[in-house]
């Protein structure tokens, strides 16, 4: 069930959305909370188990959650729950009382009889509302009756578990008679177990079970440093298999060799190559972006406990649904046999929906008999990720004597993500790679942006914005370049080329004049800006840099406006720019590096996150369109990275075109 009222009054709603930072266990409840006129101290809040029957999401008819989906997926089924509840409690107060419905009002809580002032809490009238039929079509609230959507200081749910230690994620979980499990991978993907001798590793005191799995070697014992002690004994030999010998420098050169030749077309207006073969001045460019991994602040984990009848797993996971199936198809049993706990999550954006670290526990719980937790190290969730795909984009435009773009080409070479999982045809344009390339909003006469894909076996997966990541770098960093080669302001060059794109407009002129666009700054200071759409959403970013004279980039302030629709959240909203803008600065200056077909990069002291010090301010203004809510979670990311690149080249006169950013790049000479 959705939503439940006791007789206590107390309103506990059952969300569907996995709590994974992005406030989805409060603003969820805030929608449904404001239809019901509910107390907004007496909500509470569960997770939903596993059931795609029953919440599924309404538009996807899955129960997987990525694409930032909670709230635009979700606004109007929630505030119909809320008022189709509210519209019972109202029936049954105007029955109790013989008097008729239109009489009858509500406050936080409570029902009122308007004409005589009698009230009637919630929890007094729930068994004789129980009796009532459940409105179709309830009457919704408008926007000036809001008492919770829109409104800022909903204190969060999920904030005093976490405060107090009692929140759940998934490595806290503990299953009476649980062991602690890890498994030995092979460091090169889609290597095999050829042989190995479990021998010495079983000796190690504590270690009580090793077993063979599908990922690799599952050591399971009393702890987890008995586990890793007993990991380190094992002697595996591998059949590293085809991508034993892959480097990075081989990806390079197979991209550059494959931007040669013509891709399929996504995106055709005009003739672009006519105008650029025409004379006049043509301005080319390379950009290069390297893969990159989630590095979620929980490492991988999983839970299971497999019995003859029945399976019980708890996990962090963005893909109930998707996971229950999975579970039911490892043990054979029945889907209605399997069940999932979503616990909170420690970081998501997108690796918790995969399958690898749900098919580990579920198989060596199977294998051994009892309940185990498989735990993930660190080195281990970097080498064995799923990661942003690495791309090569080839750019030309042709300017005309004023500086104005006439012809726009863009060929990006890279793999598909939704190819490579079989959910895209294989030789169809892969959505997820020309997301935010194929749609940029220039009013361009002639565009032809061109997909070639080529994979060359690294796994990659869905990173936060996912295709719009990379995309808005390139596409911003390039329409930057114009304008400079235009001799014009690079804000003033956006906005006259954004035609009829209205809210790309707004949110670039909110920035722009928020963040003060062409006052004097600082010496060593320079600004940049860019903007973008992604899931929904309308996103614009000015950052100011500074850059010292060893190279070392500092990003002092980052200045956000963001359309996303209707703003249920607007606490949450900040939060989710302010995360946004964090999690795309540690993406500029990280990159996963192969040689002989292993993962260079095993823990934060080569892939490290934004620290505290490096932080910018963020401030974030949110333009209120009026139109349908659009995502929040990925929206925050795609303009950050070439905002801060603008402001670079408009500092030092550099232009960053191959991540990540190293210090060497930007010293003086």
């Amino acid at each position: 069930q959705w939503l439940k009222i006791d007789r206590d009054g107390i309103v506990t709603i059952t969300n569907s959305v996995p709590e994974m930072g992005q406030g989805s266990m409060t603003t969820m409840p805030m929608i449904v909370a404001d239809e019901l006129d509910a107390d907004w101290g007496k909500i509470k809040v569960e997770q939903a188990p596993a059931n795609p029957a029953l919440y599924a999401n309404p538009v996807t008819k899955t129960q997987s959650y990525g694409g930032s989906r909670g709230v635009r997926d979700h606004l109007e089924m929630w505030r119909k729950a809320g008022a189709a509840a509210r519209t019972m409690l109202k029936q049954a107060a105007a029955q109790e009382w013989g008097v008729p419905e239109s009489e009858v009002d509500t406050e936080p809580g409570t029902v009122i009889h308007r004409p005589s002032g009698r009230r009637l809490m919630y929890g007094q009238l729930v068994d004789r509302a129980a009796q009532l039929p459940v409105p179709q079509d309830p009457k919704l609230k408008t926007k000036d009756q809001f008492r919770y959507i829109g409104k800022e200081g909903i204190a969060r749910l999920d904030i005093p578990l976490k405060t107090d230690g009692k929140a759940i994620y998934g490595i806290d979980v503990k299953v009476p008679g649980a062991q602690v499990g890890s498994i030995e991978r092979c460091p090169v993907f889609g290597g095999k177990v050829e042989t190995f001798d479990a021998s010495a590793a079983k000796a190690i005191k504590g270690v009580s079970h090793v077993v063979q799995v599908t990922n690799g070697i599952a050591v399971v014992g009393d702890s987890f440093w008995s586990v890793m002690k007993g990991r380190r004994a094992l002697k595996v030999k591998w059949n590293e298999g085809p991508l034993a010998n892959l480097s990075s420098a081989e990806i390079t050169r197979g991209y550059q060799d494959l931007a040669k030749q013509p891709g399929q077309v996504a995106r055709k207006e005009g003739d672009a190559e006519k105008v650029l073969g025409g004379g006049g001045k043509v301005i080319e460019a390379v950009y290069q972006v390297p893969f990159l991994e989630h590095a979620c602040m929980e490492p991988m984990n999983c839970t299971a406990s497999v019995k003859a009848d029945r399976c019980e797993v708890w996990v962090p996971t963005q893909n109930p649904g998707g996971h229950q199936a999975l579970a039911a198809k490892i043990t054979g049993l029945p889907l209605e046999k399997v069940t999932i706990n979503t616990t909170l999550l420690g970081g998501g954006f997108g690796r918790r929906g995969e399958p690898d670290f749900v098919t580990d526990a579920v198989e060596t719980s199977k294998a051994i008999g009892g309940p185990v937790k498989i735990i993930w190290t660190r080195e281990d969730d970097l080498q064995h990720g799923f990661y942003r795909p690495a791309t090569y984009n080839v750019f030309k435009a042709a300017l005309d004597a004023q500086g104005t773009p006439t012809a726009w080409w863009n060929r990006i070479v890279g793999p598909g993500i939704l190819i490579q999982k079989g959910r895209a045809p294989a030789g169809s344009i892969d959505p997820a790679a020309v997301e935010g390339a194929r749609n940029h909003p220039y009013d361009i006469p002639n565009i032809l942006v061109e997909w070639k894909e080529k994979d060359f076996g690294v796994p990659v997966g869905f990173w936060r914005s996912v295709g719009s990541s990379q995309n808005a770098f390139i596409t911003e960093s390039f329409i930057d370049e114009l304008a400079h080669a235009a001799g014009k302001d690079p804000y003033e060059y956006r906005r006259a080329l954004l035609g009829k794109a209205k809210r790309h407009k707004t949110v670039l002129e909110t920035a722009a004049t928020k963040a003060n666009w062409g006052a004097p700054l600082p010496a060593g200071r320079a600004r940049g800006i860019a903007v973008a759409f992604s899931y929904g959403s309308y996103a614009a970013h000015v950052a100011e840099v500074s850059v010292t004279p060893d190279g070392q980039l500092r990003v002092h302030k980052l200045v956000c406006a963001i359309d996303c629709g209707i703003a249920v959240n607007p606490d949450q909203v900040r939060a989710q720019m302010e995360g946004g803008a964090v999690y795309a600065m540690t993406g500029l200056f990280d990159q996963i590096t192969l040689d002989k077909g292993r993962v260079q990069q095993s823990n934060f002291h080569d892939y490290p996150m934004l620290r505290i010090a490096e932080a910018p301010v963020v401030e974030t203004h949110i333009v209120d369109s009026g139109e349908a809510p659009g995502g929040l979670g990925e929206p925050g990311v795609p303009p950050v990275a070439p905002s801060i690149c603008n402001a670079v080249f408009a500092l030092t006169g550099k232009r960053i075109r191959t991540l990540p950013i190293r210090p060497e790049d930007l010293k003086k000479a």
